[in-house]
């Protein structure tokens, strides 16, 4: 039996990211890569990594001199696990409510909602 997952916060979300797109990494790269999208100082990352250790949110391996990271959990489960959180918070539990207002929210392009339409047409598809 797996887990619980553990919520990330703002800032560990942003680091998981960065350890979902370019896997293994230091400290130093993912603070290289924090920077492209805001202003982080380096012991910053360095103490909310080490958070992340302890919380169970990321792995570090000890074995050089320079510690290397990887999420514990993946980029999918995590999505899940905040979706289903949100769903029921703000949404109770209605998975329409939650798509149209997303939907209302954002501009999606025509290919996107073609997509969306495909995948719809999938799920019913499969009821029976």
């Amino acid at each position: 039996m797996s887990q619980p997952l553990i919520r990330p916060s703002d800032g560990e979300l942003a680091i998981l990211r960065v350890l979902w797109s370019h896997g293994l990494s230091t400290v130093r790269e993912v603070h290289d890569e924090l920077l492209k999208e805001r202003e982080m100082g380096y012991t910053t990352v360095l103490k909310l990594m080490q958070i992340m250790v302890e919380k169970g949110l990321v792995t570090r391996d000890e074995s050089s001199r320079t510690h290397v990271y990887q999420a514990a959990q993946g980029e999918e489960s995590t999505q899940s696990c905040l979706l289903n959180d949100l769903l029921q918070k703000a949404f109770e539990g209605s998975a329409k409510s939650l798509v149209v207002r997303a939907l209302s929210n954002t501009k999606s392009n025509d290919a996107e909602l073609d997509e969306i339409q495909a995948y719809l047409d999938l799920l019913k598809a499969r009821k029976p």
